[in-house]
């Protein structure tokens, strides 16, 4: 099959990066998670006026961040819906949504002959543009993994695209890589941008180069010798002596069991992580200890600041911040986004 080429229009970001930026535009944040996209938004000048997810300790973690409503609640039933609808009236009135953000669940989709279905466990995302719809924001940004992109040889991207369209959005999709933006860890996303007011659709181009980036050594270094802090989520693992044993053998690159490719892994010291995932407790090995790392220090592999703090067991913690949008990368996207404001003016 023929590799597709996106159509992306690229726009440097990089005179914006480093000040401080106020614009008046607003946000929404379904499937809202710890909040990591907000974060990014808002380094980005961006305004949230409310947030939506259905588990408890993101919910909590979110609300202790932020300074907007966050809705408690399963986005596929109608009174979650409107109480996030209420909220976002109550908040702007009569003036204009801006954006509305979101990484849905995408498992759900099958083949009905050549037709995209959707089964129950995908209505996240009928959803997810149910609210769109209605809240007839400016703009839609939705963030998810690679993979969705070769989901049923390309159709669920495809009805992505098309299903917006519809609604009378025109996407621009492609893939970036966290670490171009500053994110000490090599995560591959997919990122549909779309607008419904005829500006044009932009990607933020790459800040660094793959030999500027942002290793693992200079995102956590500092905290070796840090003991335990539970204030700012630095959580030892309690492991066996064994075990202790047994990963201070791993050599860089080599995960503590065989099979396992992207969990019990030592990534190098002088490289950015790959991609950081909870897995059930098996997180990346420290480079130079004999432990997993904490979740701060997973939170700095995020682009996490250290006055974020996570709510919940350590092992919550760990899934928040896995399951987490970079925040510098979601700021390089809302940087893009107010560039398409501005360029229309």
């Amino acid at each position: 099959m023929k590799k597709k080429v996106d159509d992306v229009n690229w726009i440097d970001i990089s005179e914006y990066w480093n000040d401080e930026i106020v614009t008046n535009l607003n946000f929404v944040d379904l499937f809202s998670g710890a909040g990591g996209m907000s974060r990014g938004f808002e380094m980005a000048g961006l305004k949230g006026i409310g947030g939506l997810d259905f588990y408890k300790e993101a919910v909590e973690t979110h609300r202790h961040n932020f300074n907007y409503p966050v809705v408690y609640g399963d986005i596929s039933l109608n009174e979650t819906k409107q109480e996030l609808y209420d909220i976002v009236e109550n908040s702007i009135g009569s003036d204009k949504l801006n954006i509305i953000a979101g990484g849905f669940p995408c498992q759900g989709f099958s083949l009905a002959g050549n037709r995209v279905v959707e089964d129950p466990r995908n209505r996240m995302y009928k959803h997810m543009l149910d609210i769109v719809k209605h809240l007839q924001s400016d703009f839609v940004v939705m963030e998810n993994v690679v993979g969705l992109r070769s989901m049923l040889e390309g159709k669920v991207e495809e009805k992505i695209i098309n299903d917006f369209k519809d609604a009378g959005y025109e996407i621009n999709v492609t893939v970036l890589c966290a670490a171009d933006y500053g994110v000490p860890q090599k995560r591959y996303r997919v990122i549909f941008i779309g607008n419904r007011i005829g500006l044009k659709n932009y990607h933020p181009k790459p800040l660094l180069t793959s030999d500027e980036y942002i290793t693992i050594g200079e995102a956590i270094g500092d905290l070796m010798d840090l003991p335990e802090t539970p204030e700012i989520n630095h959580l030892m693992a309690r492991h066996k002596p064994e075990t202790i044993k047994r990963m201070g053998a791993v050599k860089e690159g080599e995960s503590l069991y065989k099979g396992y490719s992207d969990s019990w892994k030592r990534t190098p010291w002088n490289e950015p992580a790959q991609t950081i995932k909870e897995n059930h407790g098996g997180v990346n090995i420290h480079p130079k200890l004999p432990r997993v790392i904490t979740p701060r220090e997973m939170a700095r592999l995020q682009s996490f600041p250290d006055d974020f703090i996570f709510k919940g067991s350590k092992n919550k913690q760990f899934v928040l911040i896995g399951n987490a949008v970079p925040p510098l990368l979601a700021k390089a996207i809302g940087i893009s986004v107010m560039l398409s404001y501005e360029k229309s003016n």
